[in-house]
């Protein structure tokens, strides 16, 4: 299979059982919550991805449905030390095991390497591409080097002069008060 844009739905176990492949990418401009992210940038941005279905057997003999996702965009962010744009590489390669129940996954997502989610009829891959992309979003987002010369002074020293130049209303009545006017 060779889509574009990822399947609106998909049928993870049927997905699985026929080993299926499902490669693409999609313009950024179709994730509205990574727009949010980006402000609005970047909408002719690529997110590149790929799906792969598999079907494997545990030691009990009963099936496992497994979906490996690999998902590679670049995203255009704020930094947050110069306030510049910063393009940020965002690669996810991530595992996924399907299960029937919240409980079995709830209970088996705590030890489990892969993520565990359930098996669910309605299952939306652009969904789970853009929650990947946005947990992969660094928190402080930021230059190596930033571009731009960054002002790291907690004080500028032409405003604390000024401030000491401008004239001070009391300081007349703290002279009075101590007989110094007079």
């Amino acid at each position: 299979m060779n889509n574009e844009s990822p399947p609106a739905y998909l049928d993870v176990k049927a997905f699985a059982h026929a080993a299926s492949l499902s490669v693409g990418q999609d313009l950024l401009s179709k994730y509205e919550r990574l727009m949010l992210e980006t402000q609005g940038l970047g909408s002719e941005n690529l997110i590149a991805w790929s799906a792969q279905g598999e079907l494997r057997m545990d030691e009990s003999g009963a099936e496992q449905i497994w979906l490996h996702l690999t998902i590679d965009t670049c995203l255009p962010l704020t930094c947050q030390r110069c306030l510049g744009q910063v393009d940020v590489a965002v690669v996810v390669k991530q595992s996924y095991r399907f299960c029937g129940s919240e409980e079995t996954a709830a209970a088996q997502d705590a030890e489990a390497e892969e993520d565990v989610l359930v098996l669910n009829p309605a299952f939306s891959l652009p969904d789970l591409i853009e929650d990947e992309v946005l947990m992969a979003v660094p928190l402080v987002p930021r230059h190596e080097v930033c571009p731009v010369a960054v002002k790291l002074a907690v004080a500028d020293p032409a405003f604390e002069s000024a401030l000491k130049e401008k004239s001070q209303p009391f300081a007349v009545l703290a002279q009075l008060k101590s007989g110094r006017l007079g």
